[in-house]
């Protein structure tokens, strides 16, 4: 079991902590506001009242063990940055910060976030995505340009085998799973001989632009 504190619990945080909640985690929930506390209540290991711009209350908890902590506290730019601050000096390894522009988000790694989440630009480049490559059914950004995806083989795919595909030369994406819906089963990093049916996903890494060219086999 994992452990995590969420700060600010505006709809992003209050969803987040209830999801990780949900997976069997523990969750520290924190907010000034007594409403949203009382309301993250069932869907959290333990929900506190608390001003998470004093360093002191910050540092009373413990939260440097934690395995990350989550800063989401609306649109007041200053509270989100004096936290990653305080977050950074006491020790907390793994900071996620949600960011309102590109520019916040650059403050907000100067003064210690790990990660930078932008939720709305994230959702947007996801379902454009899945509109303009439907075949993609999930998407993972790695590295600037690199991606891990879920794909929905193509019909060039079926009945034919990885070696004779030969992705690898073609298009310089690699599969490294492939997931079989009938029956059920997980084949990491399958054989060439492998032979792909209409009923497998493949998990696929490579470059953006490089799984996009999958989209012209179909």
């Amino acid at each position: 079991m994992k452990r995590f504190a969420v700060i600010g619990l505006g709809n992003f945080g209050f969803f987040v902590a209830k999801a990780l909640f949900e997976d069997g985690n523990e969750v520290i929930a924190l907010d000034s506001d007594r409403n949203r506390i009382q309301a993250i209540e069932p869907y959290c290991s333990e929900a506190i009242v608390m001003n998470a711009t004093e360093k002191d209350q910050l540092k009373s908890l413990g939260l440097e063990v934690m395995d990350a902590v989550i800063v989401s506290t609306g649109t007041q730019i200053s509270i989100s940055i004096l936290i990653c601050l305080h977050l950074h000096e006491i020790g907390v390894k793994k900071i996620l910060a949600k960011a309102l522009d590109q520019d916040h988000g650059k403050i907000l790694e100067k003064v210690g976030a790990t990660e930078i989440i932008h939720p709305e630009k994230d959702m947007a480049v996801r379902v454009a995505r899945g509109l303009s490559t439907p075949n993609i059914l999930d998407f993972v950004p790695l590295e600037e340009n690199f991606n891990l995806v879920q794909v929905g083989p193509p019909a060039a795919f079926m009945g034919k085998s990885l070696a004779e595909l030969n992705l690898r030369a073609k298009y310089n994406v690699y599969v490294i799973a492939v997931k079989e819906l009938v029956p059920e089963n997980f084949i990491l990093m399958p054989p060439a001989d492998f032979v792909i049916k209409d009923s497998d996903i493949l998990l696929m890494l490579g470059r953006t632009e490089d799984i996009r060219k999958i989209k012209g086999m179909e």
